[in-house]
């Protein structure tokens, strides 16, 4: 996923929230936190589009401190915490077994995991940023063989798949998938399609 003004995938990944702790106190802004305080207090909690966190979190207000001689000091007006969907407990289901871990419930339905993450790593140290990469990159390659498996089997099968237990997992599966999975899923699913007609084609012909 590029970071293009225009790409309808980026704009959706940088909507996801982020948790943000203020450092400073910020004057009219208390409709960020949502309650009915008018500014927002330093050590002030609350989570932020990923959009706006970038502002939060890369730009600089000079402070005076009292016993500083009121000399400006300059510090960031906010700092993060790395949001759930990457926390260590989704990395360590994904380490044991990246097809179990339902994408969709960390971001939402058709929600953007890979692209959240993406995200993530822009704002992140590059060794934090390179551990994220690490977890994108392991569970995506763990989790694209199912993806296209159950792509090119899933229009024979049928929208029940067949019933059973095995069944039942494959459903569970797709329903996990995040909004990147179902596009490659349509797109091998059509690719699927598009072969068996050529063939039945070729057979047609060959009679």
């Amino acid at each position: 996923m590029e970071n293009d003004y225009f790409s309808i995938d980026a704009i959706l990944a940088e909507n996801q929230k982020i948790q943000c702790t203020f450092k400073v106190d910020i004057p009219d802004m208390g409709h960020l936190a949502g309650g009915s305080d008018r500014d927002i207090k330093s050590l002030t909690k609350t989570p932020i589009p990923i959009w706006l966190a970038y502002i939060m979190l890369f730009s600089c207000v000079r402070v005076i401190f009292i016993g500083h001689k009121n000399k400006p000091i300059i510090r960031d007006w906010a700092d993060f915490t790395i949001p759930t969907p990457f926390g260590t407990r989704v990395r360590n289901a994904l380490k044991a077994e990246p097809r179990s871990v339902k994408l969709s419930n960390l971001v939402g339905a058709g929600g953007l995991w890979y692209g959240f993450g993406k995200m993530i790593m822009d704002i992140l140290s590059e060794e934090q940023a390179n551990g994220i990469s690490e977890v994108l990159t392991k569970a995506f390659k763990g989790r694209l063989l199912e993806v296209i498996d159950q792509a090119q089997h899933f229009a024979a099968l049928g929208p029940s798949g067949g019933g059973g237990p095995s069944a039942d997992a494959a459903q569970a599966f797709r329903e996990g998938l995040d909004g990147t999975e179902r596009e490659l899923f349509a797109l091998a699913q059509e690719s699927a399609k598009r072969m068996k007609r050529w063939h039945e084609g070729n057979d047609r012909a060959r009679r």
